[in-house]
């Protein structure tokens, strides 16, 4: 075992994780101790944290850890191959994240949109509630309203 090895408790604060996680990762082949000691404790070195790091980022992307699994575990491929497959999970990677702004921008969007109309809303007398069906229609402009707006009154 290596000096630079960190003691799993260590590893894990480093990598920003917890114990059970990186056990989970390291049951479910994502992850792999660089040494374990006689006793069975596990050490990792510290640039194994970039691989849990990975894991996180890809999970927060919306993949489950089985397909993370099946998209970046390519350890002891041949070269070729090797290099396909990681070419391969940073097209997918760049494919999530494009998909996630997508996604972001359009929250952005009928985010403000539900602003603006509640700007409209300050000049109406009426207010949202039962009796009035939650202003939808609007009772201004006689147009649905913004989704967010009516998902937000009680």
């Amino acid at each position: 075992m290596s000096s630079e090895h960190l003691k799993i408790g260590d590893f894990a604060r480093l990598a920003g994780t917890n114990l059970r996680t990186l056990r989970y990762y390291e049951e479910l082949g994502l992850l792999e101790p660089a040494s374990r000691s006689s006793g069975g404790f596990r050490y990792y070195r510290p640039s194994d944290s970039h691989r849990v790091h990975l894991i996180q980022n890809l999970q927060h992307l919306g993949l489950q850890l089985e397909q993370i699994r099946d998209l970046i575990c390519s350890r002891g491929e041949e070269r070729k191959g090797w290099r396909s497959k990681i070419d391969t999970a940073l097209e997918q990677q760049e494919q999530l994240i494009a998909d996630k702004v997508r996604f972001l921008e359009q929250q952005r969007a009928e985010i403000a949109a539900a602003r603006a109309k509640l700007a409209e809303c300050s000049g109406c007398e009426m207010h949202p509630e039962q009796g009035n069906n939650f202003c939808q229609p609007c009772a201004l402009t006689g147009l649905s309203l913004p989704s967010l707006l009516p998902a937000l009154f009680r």
